[in-house]
């Protein structure tokens, strides 16, 4: 597995697979965020299999699946919703971008939008164009 810290209590992640989540739960992990649609994956890593083994490696879970090219505003609530469960969390999708991408928006309007650039960047994910994206955000915010 290759996690990547973006903040104390967040790391995020390529796709998991279900007898990972025992050693996740090991390392502290509290929490685990699905941002893969079932569409990209089999039936061993689909959202119910990922759920079952999360819950079974006593783990909170959230599904937010996110297709490329198609973020909504419930998505990023929901995303937002997902980060605030207490505990160190683990997002993933195929490389981890998604889920760095979704938790940028959910903090827009709270951090600097170059602060959230380059701790993106850092974990090695240049997410610098959905700076728009982050800019407007961060103004309805206000």
């Amino acid at each position: 597995m290759d996690l990547r810290q973006l903040t104390p209590d967040l790391a995020v992640s390529a796709q998991i697979q279900p007898e990972d989540l025992p050693a996740l739960a090991e390392a502290g992990f509290r929490v685990l965020i699905n941002n893969r649609p079932d569409q990209e994956v089999g039936p061993d890593e689909d959202h119910e299999a990922m759920r079952a083994a999360a819950e079974a490696a006593g783990l909170a879970y959230h599904y937010n699946p996110f297709v490329p090219g198609q973020i909504t505003p419930e998505m990023i609530a929901a995303q937002a919703e997902a980060l605030a469960t207490p505990g160190p969390k683990l997002a993933y999708c195929r490389s981890g971008n998604r889920s760095t991408v979704l938790w940028a928006l959910s903090r827009a309007g709270q951090e600097p939008v170059e602060d959230l650039l380059t701790t993106a960047a850092k974990a090695g994910y240049d997410i610098s164009g959905i700076r728009p994206l982050i800019e407007s955000l961060a103004k309805q915010e206000v």
